[in-house]
């Protein structure tokens, strides 16, 4: 037996969650340890570096993320169709890897935003079929807690690459290019791990009927209930641009370059913290509940931001926003794993994302737009306002449909 995974399996061993999501967690872990090395320079390295704008950071921030949710659509689907969620999970960490070496290379804008492309590539490849091979693996009675895990070891590699990222640049005198050197080796590594480790249900593995890829019956398929948990998420997702603004945020109120990771750091410790207990209590709770509680935090983030007169105002609005994303994100995949119909799970997550993904391109254009046109306040007051709909739209789909909020906390029991 390898090493990794003797390890998978101890740890699978103190708890009921499955040794293949503990696996798929660290993956997780060891690509955001690489990406987020180079994520958390990469907004300062793009304007104190390569000359670009605050509304060319938006654009390629916001391509970059919409296409990753694009290409979900069509590798969820294929998934589905071809039984090779593993498969394709794999190809997408592959392409993600070999495309970091692309960023120390660059030597202009253009190679960097073309790298931000290709790396989001590898994400959209992989996110779908993995999230709904996390649905396969997971007992229904702990999904919540399995994502609620897997987005707990995913936000563990987003704290410890910027920390990584921080002590690079203090020892090489600020040399950016060395950082993203550096955050090639784990890339490679979860990509080891995730080959080596990780076992495909044979539930996941039976290919699906011959047909189209996507097709009017197949989205009607999907049902109500998943369709209304799109809509909601979809609109919650115009209210969230990209992490790089806060990066930029808190440097404008006086945190030195060389410490601007810290900012990511910060938000991503408090989402590390919060997003397995979030998980495992929407397992016993109403999932709407909870993920209620993270769009008012979002709100309160944001017009903590707005307002922030200096550095610890700051932290704490970070602090609210990492705070968010614990209670909204795991919760929101198990959501759509609890109305998804299982062999259609790969395009319910493709689709999920498409639309949060589209939502997110429309967000970060306008954030820089305004950031550039009236200033980093009424970029964060227009999310708080954008949030606030999507607050009113929650309320109001549990007011019409109260079936839907008894169906989706049951999760599916069988």
């Amino acid at each position: 037996m390898n090493p990794l995974r003797k390890l998978a399996e101890v740890l699978a061993r103190r708890s009921a969650i499955p040794i293949g999501v503990w696996a798929l967690g660290g993956v997780s872990l060891l690509m955001d340890v690489s990406s987020e090395m180079i994520h958390a320079l990469l907004p300062i390295y793009l304007v104190a570096v390569m000359g670009a704008s605050m509304e060319a950071v938006g654009i390629i921030e916001g391509v970059a993320e919409a296409t990753a949710s694009i290409v979900k659509v069509f590798s969820g689907a294929l998934s589905d169709r071809l039984g090779r969620r593993k498969l394709l999970t794999a190809f997408g960490y592959g392409l993600a890897a070999f495309t970091e070496p692309i960023f120390p290379l660059a030597g202009s804008l253009g190679w960097v935003a073309a790298a931000r492309f290709l790396d989001r590539v590898g994400k959209g490849i992989r996110g779908a079929p993995r999230d709904a091979l996390i649905a396969d693996i997971a007992p229904p009675e702990l999904r919540g807690a399995s994502f609620g895990l897997r987005q707990t070891l995913d936000t563990v590699g987003a704290f410890i690459g910027p920390l990584i990222a921080i002590a690079l640049m203090a020892a090489t005198g600020g040399a950016f290019r060395v950082v993203f050197w550096v955050a090639v080796i784990p890339a490679f590594l979860a990509v080891a791990l995730l080959v080596m480790v990780v076992k495909e249900p044979e539930a996941s593995r039976a290919p699906g009927a011959a047909r189209p890829i996507f097709d009017r019956a197949a989205l009607r398929r999907l049902g109500g209930a998943y369709w209304l948990v799109v809509a909601v998420a979809t609109l919650f997702a115009l209210a969230r641009f990209s992490e790089a603004f806060l990066v930029l945020r808190v440097q404008g109120l006086g945190l030195p370059l060389a410490l601007a990771p810290l900012t990511l750091v910060t938000m991503n410790v408090v989402y590390a913290l919060a997003a397995y207990p979030a998980g495992a209590l929407s397992d016993r709770l109403d999932r709407m509940t909870v993920a209620a509680i993270g769009f008012y935090l979002l709100i309160a983030a944001d017009l903590v931001l707005a307002f922030a007169g200096g550095l610890v105002g700051a932290a704490l609005g970070v602090a609210l926003w990492g705070l968010h994303l614990g209670l909204t994100q795991g919760v929101l995949a198990a959501l759509v794993a609890d109305s998804a119909p299982a062999d259609q799970r790969g395009a319910a997550f493709g689709v999920f994302n498409f639309a949060s993904g589209l939502a997110a391109l429309a967000a970060s254009l306008a954030a820089g737009a305004l950031w550039d046109a009236l200033g980093p306040a009424a970029t964060f007051l227009a999310g708080a306002l954008v949030c606030a709909l999507a607050l009113v739209a929650l309320s109001f789909a549990a007011r019409v449909a109260p079936s839907l909020r008894a169906r989706l906390s049951r999760a599916e029991r069988k």
